[in-house]
Protein backbone atom coordinates (compact mmCIF):
# COMPACT_ATOMS: atom_id res chain seq x y z
CA UNK A 1 0.00 0.00 0.00
CA UNK A 2 2.50 2.18 1.01
CA UNK A 3 4.08 1.47 -2.38
CA UNK A 4 1.00 2.74 -4.31
CA UNK A 5 0.81 6.09 -2.05
CA UNK A 6 4.66 6.93 -2.69
CA UNK A 7 4.53 5.85 -6.92
CA UNK A 8 1.32 6.24 -8.23
CA UNK A 9 0.20 10.43 -8.62
CA UNK A 10 -3.13 9.29 -7.86
CA UNK A 11 -2.86 7.98 -4.31
CA UNK A 12 0.16 10.82 -3.26
CA UNK A 13 -2.32 12.39 -0.99
CA UNK A 14 -2.26 9.74 1.05
CA UNK A 15 1.06 10.15 2.48
CA UNK A 16 -0.82 12.33 4.77
CA UNK A 17 -3.57 10.69 5.84
CA UNK A 18 -0.99 8.50 8.75
CA UNK A 19 -0.20 12.16 10.60
CA UNK A 20 -3.72 13.29 10.01
CA UNK A 21 -5.00 10.47 11.70
CA UNK A 22 -2.43 10.92 14.46
CA UNK A 23 -2.89 14.68 14.44
CA UNK A 24 -6.80 13.64 15.54
CA UNK A 25 -6.10 11.18 17.94
CA UNK A 26 -3.51 14.07 19.76
CA UNK A 27 -6.82 16.25 19.55
CA UNK A 28 -9.00 13.92 21.61
CA UNK A 29 -5.85 12.66 23.45
CA UNK A 30 -7.22 14.70 27.43
CA UNK A 31 -10.41 13.95 27.03
CA UNK A 32 -9.66 9.85 26.18
CA UNK A 33 -7.58 9.64 28.99
CA UNK A 34 -10.60 9.93 31.09
CA UNK A 35 -11.88 6.58 29.46
CA UNK A 36 -10.73 3.42 30.96
CA UNK A 37 -9.77 0.82 28.10
CA UNK A 38 -10.64 -2.88 28.69
CA UNK A 39 -9.77 -5.74 26.40
CA UNK A 40 -13.61 -6.66 24.69
CA UNK A 41 -14.36 -9.92 23.07
CA UNK A 42 -16.84 -8.65 20.22
CA UNK A 43 -13.87 -7.00 18.90
CA UNK A 44 -12.22 -9.90 18.14
CA UNK A 45 -15.03 -11.04 15.94
CA UNK A 46 -14.58 -7.07 13.85
CA UNK A 47 -11.07 -8.10 13.79
CA UNK A 48 -11.65 -11.97 12.39
CA UNK A 49 -14.19 -10.23 10.06
CA UNK A 50 -11.35 -7.99 8.63
CA UNK A 51 -8.99 -10.98 8.34
CA UNK A 52 -11.37 -13.07 6.15
CA UNK A 53 -12.00 -9.77 3.92
CA UNK A 54 -8.56 -9.46 3.91
CA UNK A 55 -8.28 -13.36 2.84
CA UNK A 56 -10.87 -13.23 -0.16
CA UNK A 57 -9.01 -10.29 -1.22
CA UNK A 58 -5.83 -12.61 -1.54
CA UNK A 59 -7.95 -15.44 -3.07
CA UNK A 60 -8.97 -12.97 -5.83
CA UNK A 61 -6.11 -11.30 -6.21
CA UNK A 62 -8.49 -8.23 -5.32
CA UNK A 63 -5.76 -5.78 -3.77
CA UNK A 64 -8.74 -3.12 -2.66
CA UNK A 65 -10.29 -6.32 -0.67
CA UNK A 66 -7.32 -7.16 1.07
CA UNK A 67 -5.78 -3.72 1.73
CA UNK A 68 -9.33 -2.89 3.23
CA UNK A 69 -9.66 -6.37 5.21
CA UNK A 70 -5.31 -5.19 6.33
CA UNK A 71 -6.92 -1.64 7.76
CA UNK A 72 -9.96 -3.03 8.78
CA UNK A 73 -7.84 -5.80 11.04
CA UNK A 74 -5.84 -2.28 12.66
CA UNK A 75 -9.78 -1.09 13.50
CA UNK A 76 -10.47 -4.49 15.03
CA UNK A 77 -6.91 -4.51 17.08
CA UNK A 78 -8.01 -1.28 18.37
CA UNK A 79 -11.67 -2.34 19.69
CA UNK A 80 -10.41 -5.66 21.12
CA UNK A 81 -7.67 -4.09 22.96
CA UNK A 82 -9.32 -0.79 24.04
CA UNK A 83 -12.83 -1.85 24.66
CA UNK A 84 -16.18 0.34 23.11
CA UNK A 85 -15.81 3.10 25.41
CA UNK A 86 -12.33 4.20 23.84
CA UNK A 87 -13.51 2.80 20.46
CA UNK A 88 -16.52 5.19 20.63
CA UNK A 89 -14.25 8.14 21.63
CA UNK A 90 -11.68 7.33 18.92
CA UNK A 91 -14.44 6.76 16.19
CA UNK A 92 -13.61 9.23 13.68
CA UNK A 93 -10.01 8.83 13.57
CA UNK A 94 -10.43 5.06 13.06
CA UNK A 95 -13.29 5.69 10.68
CA UNK A 96 -10.54 8.20 8.26
CA UNK A 97 -8.30 5.09 8.32
CA UNK A 98 -10.21 3.77 5.92
CA UNK A 99 -8.74 6.56 2.86
CA UNK A 100 -5.40 4.45 3.32
CA UNK A 101 -6.80 2.29 1.79
CA UNK A 102 -6.30 3.29 -2.20
CA UNK A 103 -9.43 3.04 -4.23
CA UNK A 104 -10.97 5.18 -7.61
CA UNK A 105 -9.06 3.81 -10.32
CA UNK A 106 -12.77 2.34 -11.42
CA UNK A 107 -13.46 5.57 -11.39
CA UNK A 108 -11.57 6.93 -14.31
CA UNK A 109 -13.93 5.46 -17.05
CA UNK A 110 -16.98 7.40 -15.94
CA UNK A 111 -15.14 10.37 -15.05
CA UNK A 112 -13.62 10.38 -18.74
CA UNK A 113 -16.77 10.34 -20.12
CA UNK A 114 -18.30 13.05 -17.87
CA UNK A 115 -15.25 15.09 -18.61
CA UNK A 116 -15.82 14.88 -22.18
CA UNK A 117 -19.68 15.79 -22.02
CA UNK A 118 -18.54 18.71 -19.72
CA UNK A 119 -16.10 19.77 -22.16
CA UNK A 120 -18.06 19.23 -25.47
CA UNK A 121 -20.98 21.57 -23.85
CA UNK A 122 -18.12 24.25 -23.00
CA UNK A 123 -16.58 24.36 -26.31
CA UNK A 124 -20.19 24.57 -28.07
CA UNK A 125 -20.68 27.79 -25.82
CA UNK A 126 -17.64 29.44 -26.48
CA UNK A 127 -18.18 28.95 -30.21
CA UNK A 128 -15.49 26.82 -30.88
CA UNK A 129 -15.87 23.91 -33.69
CA UNK A 130 -15.38 20.65 -32.18
CA UNK A 131 -16.77 17.09 -32.40
CA UNK A 132 -16.98 14.31 -29.96
CA UNK A 133 -15.96 10.78 -29.83
CA UNK A 134 -16.62 9.11 -26.70
CA UNK A 135 -13.44 10.71 -25.08
CA UNK A 136 -11.54 12.32 -27.90
CA UNK A 137 -12.51 16.09 -28.63
CA UNK A 138 -11.77 17.07 -32.28
CA UNK A 139 -11.03 20.85 -32.94
CA UNK A 140 -9.60 22.90 -35.49
CA UNK A 141 -6.67 23.41 -33.13
CA UNK A 142 -6.24 19.52 -33.11
CA UNK A 143 -7.47 15.99 -31.96
CA UNK A 144 -8.20 16.16 -27.57
CA UNK A 145 -7.99 13.21 -25.76
CA UNK A 146 -9.82 13.10 -21.68
CA UNK A 147 -7.17 10.29 -21.19
CA UNK A 148 -7.26 8.96 -17.52
CA UNK A 149 -4.68 11.32 -16.29
CA UNK A 150 -7.71 13.99 -17.13
CA UNK A 151 -10.39 11.95 -15.80
CA UNK A 152 -9.59 14.07 -12.40
CA UNK A 153 -9.84 10.89 -10.34
CA UNK A 154 -7.21 12.17 -7.92
CA UNK A 155 -8.58 15.20 -7.60
CA UNK A 156 -11.96 14.01 -6.49
CA UNK A 157 -10.57 11.50 -4.21
CA UNK A 158 -8.33 13.70 -2.41
CA UNK A 159 -11.25 16.66 -2.35
CA UNK A 160 -13.00 13.71 -0.51
CA UNK A 161 -10.91 12.84 1.94
CA UNK A 162 -10.23 16.84 2.40
CA UNK A 163 -14.08 17.28 2.76
CA UNK A 164 -14.78 14.18 4.98
CA UNK A 165 -12.16 16.05 7.95
CA UNK A 166 -13.05 19.43 7.32
CA UNK A 167 -16.88 18.06 7.96
CA UNK A 168 -15.69 16.63 10.97
CA UNK A 169 -13.58 18.97 12.64
CA UNK A 170 -15.34 22.23 11.40
CA UNK A 171 -18.68 21.26 11.82
CA UNK A 172 -20.91 19.48 14.59
CA UNK A 173 -24.33 19.96 12.40
CA UNK A 174 -24.94 16.66 10.38
CA UNK A 175 -26.89 18.55 7.10
CA UNK A 176 -23.92 20.76 6.99
CA UNK A 177 -21.60 17.96 7.19
CA UNK A 178 -23.03 16.33 4.21
CA UNK A 179 -23.85 19.28 2.32
CA UNK A 180 -19.90 20.03 2.74
CA UNK A 181 -18.68 16.79 1.40
CA UNK A 182 -21.25 16.74 -1.82
CA UNK A 183 -19.83 20.46 -2.41
CA UNK A 184 -15.90 19.28 -1.94
CA UNK A 185 -17.25 16.26 -4.64
CA UNK A 186 -18.98 17.91 -6.72
CA UNK A 187 -17.11 21.19 -7.43
CA UNK A 188 -13.68 19.17 -8.68
CA UNK A 189 -15.80 17.25 -11.06
CA UNK A 190 -17.29 20.20 -12.38
CA UNK A 191 -14.09 22.25 -12.40
CA UNK A 192 -12.04 19.88 -14.01
CA UNK A 193 -14.72 20.24 -17.23
CA UNK A 194 -13.57 23.87 -17.03
CA UNK A 195 -9.67 23.08 -16.80
CA UNK A 196 -10.32 20.60 -20.05
CA UNK A 197 -12.35 23.21 -21.83
CA UNK A 198 -9.93 25.67 -21.30
CA UNK A 199 -6.86 24.09 -22.73
CA UNK A 200 -8.56 23.45 -25.61
CA UNK A 201 -9.93 27.11 -25.90
CA UNK A 202 -6.30 28.51 -25.25
CA UNK A 203 -4.81 25.77 -27.84
CA UNK A 204 -7.09 27.38 -30.57
CA UNK A 205 -4.76 30.53 -30.54
CA UNK A 206 -1.49 29.49 -29.04
CA UNK A 207 -1.46 25.63 -30.47
CA UNK A 208 -2.10 22.00 -28.53
CA UNK A 209 1.23 21.41 -27.36
CA UNK A 210 1.65 24.78 -25.48
CA UNK A 211 -1.31 24.76 -24.34
CA UNK A 212 -1.08 21.20 -23.13
CA UNK A 213 1.58 22.06 -21.75
CA UNK A 214 0.32 24.78 -20.00
CA UNK A 215 -2.24 22.84 -18.29
CA UNK A 216 -0.40 20.22 -16.50
CA UNK A 217 1.85 23.17 -15.03
CA UNK A 218 -0.90 24.79 -13.67
CA UNK A 219 -2.97 21.74 -12.82
CA UNK A 220 -0.47 20.35 -10.96
CA UNK A 221 0.95 23.66 -8.90
CA UNK A 222 -2.23 25.99 -8.58
CA UNK A 223 -5.47 24.36 -9.79
CA UNK A 224 -5.87 22.04 -6.86
CA UNK A 225 -4.97 24.42 -4.17
CA UNK A 226 -7.59 27.14 -5.90
CA UNK A 227 -10.24 24.41 -5.63
CA UNK A 228 -9.44 23.66 -2.59
CA UNK A 229 -9.63 27.05 -1.09
CA UNK A 230 -12.75 28.46 -3.55
CA UNK A 231 -14.73 25.25 -1.24
CA UNK A 232 -13.54 26.27 1.56
CA UNK A 233 -13.90 30.50 0.95
CA UNK A 234 -17.94 28.91 0.34
CA UNK A 235 -18.31 27.02 3.21
CA UNK A 236 -16.93 29.53 5.83
CA UNK A 237 -19.77 31.10 7.36
CA UNK A 238 -21.50 28.34 7.67
CA UNK A 239 -18.78 26.81 10.04
CA UNK A 240 -20.73 25.98 13.44
CA UNK A 241 -17.61 24.43 15.63
CA UNK A 242 -16.28 26.50 17.89
CA UNK A 243 -12.25 26.64 17.75
CA UNK A 244 -11.86 25.50 21.39
CA UNK A 245 -14.75 22.87 21.14
CA UNK A 246 -13.67 19.89 22.49
CA UNK A 247 -13.90 17.19 19.74
CA UNK A 248 -15.68 14.30 22.04
CA UNK A 249 -17.43 14.47 24.91
CA UNK A 250 -15.87 12.02 26.89
CA UNK A 251 -18.13 12.82 30.26
CA UNK A 252 -20.98 11.38 27.94
CA UNK A 253 -19.12 8.59 26.81
CA UNK A 254 -18.56 7.11 29.86
CA UNK A 255 -22.49 7.89 31.02
CA UNK A 256 -24.16 5.84 28.50
CA UNK A 257 -25.73 2.44 29.49
CA UNK A 258 -25.43 1.47 26.21
CA UNK A 259 -21.41 1.52 25.85
CA UNK A 260 -21.67 0.65 29.70
CA UNK A 261 -23.22 -2.43 28.68
CA UNK A 262 -21.06 -3.41 26.01
CA UNK A 263 -18.33 -2.74 28.60
CA UNK A 264 -19.31 -5.68 30.20
CA UNK A 265 -18.33 -8.13 27.19
CA UNK A 266 -14.26 -8.15 28.72
CA UNK A 267 -11.70 -10.15 28.03
CA UNK A 268 -8.56 -10.34 29.85
CA UNK A 269 -5.97 -8.75 27.75
CA UNK A 270 -3.46 -11.91 27.79
CA UNK A 271 -5.86 -13.82 26.17
CA UNK A 272 -7.06 -10.97 23.82
CA UNK A 273 -3.73 -10.96 22.22
CA UNK A 274 -3.65 -14.73 21.76
CA UNK A 275 -6.92 -14.63 20.28
CA UNK A 276 -6.01 -12.27 17.65
CA UNK A 277 -2.40 -13.59 17.07
CA UNK A 278 -4.25 -17.05 15.93
CA UNK A 279 -6.95 -15.36 13.75
CA UNK A 280 -3.74 -14.12 11.82
CA UNK A 281 -2.01 -17.82 11.86
CA UNK A 282 -5.36 -19.52 10.61
CA UNK A 283 -5.81 -16.89 7.42
CA UNK A 284 -2.03 -16.87 6.80
CA UNK A 285 -2.40 -21.03 6.57
CA UNK A 286 -5.11 -20.79 4.91
CA UNK A 287 -4.44 -17.96 1.85
CA UNK A 288 -0.79 -20.37 1.86
CA UNK A 289 -2.53 -23.48 1.20
CA UNK A 290 -4.70 -21.70 -1.62
CA UNK A 291 -1.85 -20.12 -3.29
CA UNK A 292 -0.23 -23.42 -4.19
CA UNK A 293 -3.10 -24.26 -6.30
CA UNK A 294 -2.54 -24.91 -9.63
CA UNK A 295 -5.31 -26.29 -12.35
CA UNK A 296 -3.78 -29.06 -14.67
CA UNK A 297 -3.58 -27.60 -18.46
CA UNK A 298 -2.27 -29.43 -21.64
CA UNK A 299 1.15 -28.74 -22.92
CA UNK A 300 -0.28 -27.05 -26.06
CA UNK A 301 -3.40 -25.33 -27.60
CA UNK A 302 -4.10 -23.97 -30.90
CA UNK A 303 -6.79 -21.52 -32.16
CA UNK A 304 -9.71 -23.52 -33.73
CA UNK A 305 -11.35 -23.88 -36.70
CA UNK A 306 -14.32 -21.98 -37.44
CA UNK A 307 -16.89 -23.07 -39.75
CA UNK A 308 -17.28 -20.37 -42.99
CA UNK A 309 -13.91 -18.04 -41.82
CA UNK A 310 -10.14 -19.43 -42.09
CA UNK A 311 -6.96 -18.25 -40.34
CA UNK A 312 -4.93 -15.47 -42.23
CA UNK A 313 -1.57 -13.61 -41.11
CA UNK A 314 -2.00 -11.84 -38.45
CA UNK A 315 -1.78 -8.04 -40.02
CA UNK A 316 -2.99 -5.09 -38.16
CA UNK A 317 -3.31 -1.70 -38.98
CA UNK A 318 -1.02 -0.97 -36.26
CA UNK A 319 -0.08 -3.53 -34.06
CA UNK A 320 -2.85 -4.40 -31.42
CA UNK A 321 -1.55 -7.46 -28.60
CA UNK A 322 -3.78 -7.84 -25.43
CA UNK A 323 -1.80 -8.02 -22.20
CA UNK A 324 -2.06 -11.47 -19.73
CA UNK A 325 0.81 -11.42 -17.83
CA UNK A 326 1.00 -15.13 -16.11
CA UNK A 327 -0.89 -17.10 -18.26
CA UNK A 328 0.34 -19.94 -18.95
CA UNK A 329 -0.87 -20.46 -22.78
CA UNK A 330 -1.30 -17.08 -24.89
CA UNK A 331 -2.51 -17.21 -28.30
CA UNK A 332 -3.20 -14.48 -31.21
CA UNK A 333 -4.52 -14.68 -34.04
CA UNK A 334 -6.90 -13.59 -37.10
CA UNK A 335 -9.82 -15.10 -39.35
CA UNK A 336 -11.33 -13.82 -42.28
CA UNK A 337 -14.56 -15.30 -44.00
CA UNK A 338 -15.65 -15.01 -47.66
CA UNK A 339 -17.57 -11.45 -47.51
CA UNK A 340 -13.67 -10.04 -46.44
CA UNK A 341 -14.77 -9.78 -42.74
CA UNK A 342 -11.42 -10.18 -40.00
CA UNK A 343 -12.04 -10.98 -36.36
CA UNK A 344 -8.85 -11.12 -34.25
CA UNK A 345 -8.96 -13.82 -31.22
CA UNK A 346 -6.97 -13.44 -28.37
CA UNK A 347 -7.12 -16.78 -25.91
CA UNK A 348 -5.05 -16.77 -22.88
CA UNK A 349 -5.14 -19.74 -20.13
CA UNK A 350 -4.23 -19.64 -16.67
CA UNK A 351 -3.56 -22.22 -13.79
CA UNK A 352 -4.44 -20.30 -11.67
CA UNK A 353 -5.52 -16.12 -10.25
CA UNK A 354 -2.62 -14.82 -8.15
CA UNK A 355 -1.16 -10.83 -7.00
CA UNK A 356 0.21 -10.38 -10.77
CA UNK A 357 -1.79 -13.19 -12.52
CA UNK A 358 -5.35 -11.76 -12.49
CA UNK A 359 -6.88 -12.72 -15.84
CA UNK A 360 -8.70 -8.87 -15.33
CA UNK A 361 -6.10 -7.45 -13.29
CA UNK A 362 -5.43 -3.53 -14.10
CA UNK A 363 -3.67 -2.82 -17.18
CA UNK A 364 -4.57 -6.51 -18.25
CA UNK A 365 -6.59 -7.38 -21.16
CA UNK A 366 -8.06 -5.37 -24.37
CA UNK A 367 -5.84 -2.33 -23.67
CA UNK A 368 -1.97 -2.86 -23.18
CA UNK A 369 -1.03 0.59 -20.94
CA UNK A 370 1.88 2.46 -22.83
CA UNK A 371 0.90 1.66 -26.32
CA UNK A 372 -0.50 3.64 -29.18
CA UNK A 373 -3.76 2.67 -28.16
CA UNK A 374 -6.24 4.30 -26.28
CA UNK A 375 -9.90 3.79 -24.53
CA UNK A 376 -12.58 5.56 -26.37
CA UNK A 377 -15.64 4.64 -25.35
CA UNK A 378 -17.92 1.50 -24.25
CA UNK A 379 -18.40 -0.93 -26.84
CA UNK A 380 -22.20 -2.69 -28.59
CA UNK A 381 -23.23 -4.81 -26.84
CA UNK A 382 -21.85 -8.50 -27.50
CA UNK A 383 -24.52 -10.73 -24.86
CA UNK A 384 -22.04 -11.85 -22.20
CA UNK A 385 -18.91 -9.95 -23.19
CA UNK A 386 -17.68 -6.70 -21.92
CA UNK A 387 -17.05 -4.64 -25.02
CA UNK A 388 -14.78 -1.41 -25.74
CA UNK A 389 -13.77 0.74 -28.66
CA UNK A 390 -10.50 1.70 -28.90
CA UNK A 391 -8.17 4.32 -30.88
CA UNK A 392 -5.14 3.74 -31.78
CA UNK A 393 -3.04 7.07 -32.96
CA UNK A 394 -5.91 8.65 -32.80
CA UNK A 395 -7.35 7.60 -36.20
CA UNK A 396 -7.35 3.87 -36.16
CA UNK A 397 -11.14 2.39 -34.43
CA UNK A 398 -11.08 -1.09 -33.09
CA UNK A 399 -13.77 -2.78 -31.10
CA UNK A 400 -12.92 -5.49 -27.89
CA UNK A 401 -15.07 -8.02 -26.83
CA UNK A 402 -13.43 -9.47 -23.63
CA UNK A 403 -15.15 -12.66 -21.76
CA UNK A 404 -13.64 -14.95 -18.85
CA UNK A 405 -14.34 -18.90 -18.47
CA UNK A 406 -13.64 -20.49 -15.54
CA UNK A 407 -15.86 -23.36 -14.13
CA UNK A 408 -18.95 -23.57 -15.93
CA UNK A 409 -19.26 -19.15 -15.55
CA UNK A 410 -19.20 -17.05 -18.75
CA UNK A 411 -19.20 -13.59 -17.98
CA UNK A 412 -17.53 -10.58 -19.42
CA UNK A 413 -17.98 -8.50 -15.74
CA UNK A 414 -14.38 -8.56 -13.84
CA UNK A 415 -16.40 -8.64 -10.77
CA UNK A 416 -18.29 -11.77 -11.26
CA UNK A 417 -14.60 -13.65 -12.41
CA UNK A 418 -12.96 -12.96 -8.92
CA UNK A 419 -16.55 -14.19 -7.14
CA UNK A 420 -15.74 -17.36 -8.48
CA UNK A 421 -12.27 -17.56 -8.12
CA UNK A 422 -12.79 -16.56 -4.50
CA UNK A 423 -15.21 -19.14 -4.39
CA UNK A 424 -12.61 -21.80 -5.76
CA UNK A 425 -9.99 -21.17 -3.69
CA UNK A 426 -12.01 -21.28 -0.19
CA UNK A 427 -12.78 -24.84 -1.01
CA UNK A 428 -9.05 -25.24 -2.27
CA UNK A 429 -10.51 -26.44 -5.68
CA UNK A 430 -8.01 -25.42 -8.38
CA UNK A 431 -9.81 -24.77 -11.74
CA UNK A 432 -7.95 -23.05 -14.73
CA UNK A 433 -9.15 -19.61 -16.05
CA UNK A 434 -9.69 -18.22 -19.84
CA UNK A 435 -9.23 -15.15 -21.01
CA UNK A 436 -10.74 -14.75 -24.50
CA UNK A 437 -11.00 -11.14 -26.21
CA UNK A 438 -12.56 -10.85 -29.96
CA UNK A 439 -11.58 -8.09 -31.60
CA UNK A 440 -12.22 -6.05 -35.28
CA UNK A 441 -11.02 -3.32 -36.90
CA UNK A 442 -13.20 -0.04 -37.99
CA UNK A 443 -15.46 0.75 -39.56
CA UNK A 444 -17.41 -2.64 -40.06
CA UNK A 445 -16.37 -3.89 -36.26
CA UNK A 446 -19.73 -4.76 -35.02
CA UNK A 447 -20.93 -6.76 -37.83
CA UNK A 448 -17.78 -8.63 -38.27
CA UNK A 449 -17.75 -9.70 -34.26
CA UNK A 450 -21.38 -10.50 -34.27
CA UNK A 451 -21.12 -12.38 -37.55
CA UNK A 452 -18.13 -14.71 -36.26
CA UNK A 453 -20.04 -15.05 -32.67
CA UNK A 454 -22.99 -16.65 -34.96
CA UNK A 455 -20.16 -18.82 -36.51
CA UNK A 456 -18.26 -20.25 -33.42
CA UNK A 457 -21.68 -21.16 -31.54
CA UNK A 458 -21.97 -21.72 -27.69
CA UNK A 459 -19.12 -19.05 -26.63
CA UNK A 460 -18.52 -21.23 -23.61
CA UNK A 461 -17.96 -24.51 -25.57
CA UNK A 462 -15.79 -23.20 -28.20
CA UNK A 463 -13.27 -21.74 -25.25
CA UNK A 464 -13.31 -25.20 -23.79
CA UNK A 465 -12.38 -26.65 -26.70
CA UNK A 466 -9.87 -24.41 -27.83
CA UNK A 467 -8.33 -24.67 -24.29
CA UNK A 468 -9.01 -28.42 -24.52
CA UNK A 469 -9.57 -28.09 -20.60
CA UNK A 470 -12.66 -30.23 -21.13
Amino acid sequence: MAGQWWNSSTYTHILVVPAIVAWLVWTRAPRLAQLRPVAWWPGLVAFAAAAFLWLLGEFAGFSLASQAGAVAMLVGAALTLLGPKAGAGLAFPLAYMAFLVPFGDELVPPLQLVTARLTIALVGISGVPAVIDGVFISTPAGLFEVAEACSGVKFLIAMTAFGVLVGNVCFRSWPRRIAFLALAMVLPVLANGVRAWGTIFVAQYVGAEKATGIDHLIYGWVFFAVVMALTLALAWRFFDRAADDPMIDAAAIEASPFLTRLERLVLAPLPALGALCAIIVVVLAWASAADRLRAPLPERISLPEVAGWQRVPYAPKIWWEPRARGAEHRLLGRYRDAEGRQVDVFLALYASQDEGKEAGGFGEGALTPGTAWAWLSPGPAFGEAKSDRLLGEGRYGRVAATTYRTGSLLTGSNLRLKLANIADRLRLRARPTVLLILSSEEPHAQASLRAFRASVGPLGEWMDRATAIR
